[in-house]
């Protein structure tokens, strides 16, 4: 069967179950209220690259199953649009979307954009849809498509699978996975700026692409590094390794056409990784975030800014001080499949999430004392050391109270109560 006729015949059979569970993944059988209040924290992804546009009145989400981002996005553009493989998740956003006026949701072949002229769209954007494609060219065309319909200066901001590459097939629930160096050589090759490439080898990886102006927006003055601060906490100094040793320059008239393939930034005389640029904000000043190379060594350390091989402006120096030691903390415990019952376990399978987590082969859990079953486990943020461990419920187990143990190597934690249904 065609990869199209399949992703569409998967996600139709998935729609008719429960759209909402398969698209939003909190729990069974949710409510309109609970599904879309749902989207809030991706909204806020997506709004923070409202600044890069020239203008709002256009956008459009490839994948937008019923709606979910098209509602509270929609307040901010003229139109917008969606497309989905789907035609049952068409039925629903049309239903769902009939009281947001300028909402033009439309079922698609399933890898291409062709309803759309091109330079139609200020933005195009999607969310937890590649990650369920099997194929890695229809991801690539789809983008290319992306590029296609996008004006001068229009912003593409996707999330994918950024989870490190596997042998088994791909199918249509866990999709084809894309690494960093493809995003970038993808970028470099289709004559994109790459303005962010976040949380990689994770499966929630943001890409941000600008299709370049005709005539780039000219800097106003000479490019200087304006202020260093410690990207997560805004305090002046950075630790040199672990999952905090992160910075973000605040730089005056960086050159519009600087991206993260010809950007360079050094610290101490070694090669970070930038990883956001940020739009320019009313006073001419761009936020970029870099991480910190390994072996960086302690004290004031000078940090250089080149575009492709050439120094952009003077350097500037940071204090670089210890790390202190790793502390793992237990982020949440929920059912895992039935997310927003939280610690009432209706499937039988548990979820923790970590962080500072440095080898999460050493975690162990139990419940009421014996041990889980099945655990695994895949990384949500390399550079916050962010682990989500997934274990089946013990055998046995009556339905009431229970409370489940965490240890993480020789460090135990304390325990918490669940409810078994």
């Amino acid at each position: 069967m065609d990869v199209r006729e399949r992703m569409r015949a998967d996600w139709n059979a998935r729609a008719g179950e429960d759209a909402y569970y398969y698209v939003a993944f909190g729990r069974r059988d949710q409510d309109d209220e609970e599904f879309f209040a749902t989207a809030a924290d991706v909204v806020r992804v997506l709004e923070r690259e409202l600044k890069r546009l020239d203008t709002r009145h256009a956008a459009l989400e490839i994948g937008c199953g019923p709606g979910r981002l098209i509602r509270p996005l929609s307040r901010h553009f003229t139109e917008i649009h969606g497309v989905d493989i789907s035609d049952e998740m068409i039925r629903l956003a049309g239903r769902r979307l009939a009281d947001t006026p300028n909402a033009f949701p439309r079922h698609n072949s399933g890898d291409d954009l062709s309803f759309y002229a091109s330079e139609t769209f200020d933005l195009v954007y999607s969310y937890a849809v590649f990650q369920h494609i099997p194929s890695a060219e229809v991801i690539w065309n789809y983008l290319r498509e992306g590029k296609r319909v996008l004006k001068p200066g229009g912003i593409l901001r996707c999330q994918m699978n950024g989870l490190p590459p596997q042998s088994s097939p791909y199918d249509t629930w866990s999709g084809a996975r894309i690494t960093p160096d493809e995003v970038r050589q993808f970028a470099r090759h289709e004559g994109l700026h790459l303005l962010a490439l976040e949380d990689i080898w994770t499966q929630y990886m943001w890409v941000t692409f600008r299709k370049p102006r005709t005539a780039p927006k000219a800097p106003a003055g000479p490019c200087s590094i304006r202020y260093i601060f410690h990207a997560r906490t805004g305090e002046r100094a950075a630790p040199a390794s672990g999952p905090l040793a992160a910075i973000a320059l605040w730089i005056e008239a960086l050159p519009e056409e600087c991206d993260l393939n010809g950007l360079t930034v050094t610290a101490g005389g070694l090669n970070c990784r930038p990883t956001h640029i940020g739009p320019r904000e009313y006073d001419g000043v761009s936020q970029v975030n870099v991480s910190l190379p390994e072996g960086l060594r302690t004290g004031l350390v000078d940090v250089e800014l080149g575009w492709r091989g050439s120094p952009l402006c003077a350097p500037r120096w940071v204090p670089i001080i210890q790390p202190g030691p790793p502390v793992p903390r237990i982020n949440a415990i929920s059912d895992a499949v039935n997310l927003l019952s939280g610690v009432r376990i209706l499937s039988g399978l548990v979820k923790v999430l970590m962080s500072d987590i440095e080898d999460p082969a050493l975690f162990l859990a139990t419940v009421d004392g014996k041990p889980a079953r099945g655990t695994g486990w895949f990384c949500t943020d390399a550079t916050a050391q962010c682990y989500e461990f997934n274990f089946g419920l013990p055998h046995g187990l009556t339905p009431g109270p229970h409370e489940v143990r965490i240890a993480v190597g020789r460090r135990g934690f304390a325990p918490v109560a669940i409810e078994v249904a």
